[in-house]
C-alpha cells in the first residue's frame, strides 16, 4: 500500500483482522478486513475487484442491531509475494440512524 493512501484519511483507523461472510462461492467469502474506520475500511482479498464497485455490507459492533452501509471501492493494490490484494473501500452511503451509531462507537473507541 502506498503511503498516499495513509496520508489521504481523514478519521484514525482501528486495526481489525475479522473473516467477512459472503455467500459461498463468490468472490466475497475469501475476504478479510484489516481496518476500519467511520467513514470506510481496508480488506483483503484473494480476488481482484473493481475500483468503484460498490458493495452493500453489514457491520456487528457492539450492539444488537448491525450498521448496514454501501461500500465503495477507491483502490486495489497487490500485496507482494502472495496472491491476494488490499482494497481500500470508503463508506458511501450509510443507512439511517447507522451513521450516528458508527460516530458514537468511534467517539468510544478514542476515548479508550
Amino acid at each position: 500500500m502506498s503511503e498516499n493512501n495513509n496520508n489521504k484519511r481523514k478519521n484514525k483507523r482501528l486495526h481489525c483482522e475479522v473473516p467477512v461472510y459472503g455467500k459461498a462461492n463468490t468472490r466475497y467469502d475469501r475476504v478479510t478486513t484489516v481496518d476500519f474506520c467511520k467513514d470506510g475500511m481496508g480488506l483483503i482479498t484473494e480476488d481482484e475487484i473493481s475500483v468503484n464497485e460498490e458493495i452493500a455490507i453489514q457491520i456487528d459492533l457492539d450492539e444488537d442491531d448491525p450498521v448496514f452501509v454501501i461500500g465503495k471501492v477507491k483502490w486495489i493494490n497487490p500485496i507482494a509475494d502472495s496472491q491476494k490484494y488490499r482494497i481500500g473501500m470508503s463508506f458511501e452511503n450509510v443507512f439511517r440512524g447507522s451513521k450516528t451509531r458508527l460516530k458514537k462507537f468511534f467517539n468510544g473507541k478514542n476515548e479508550e
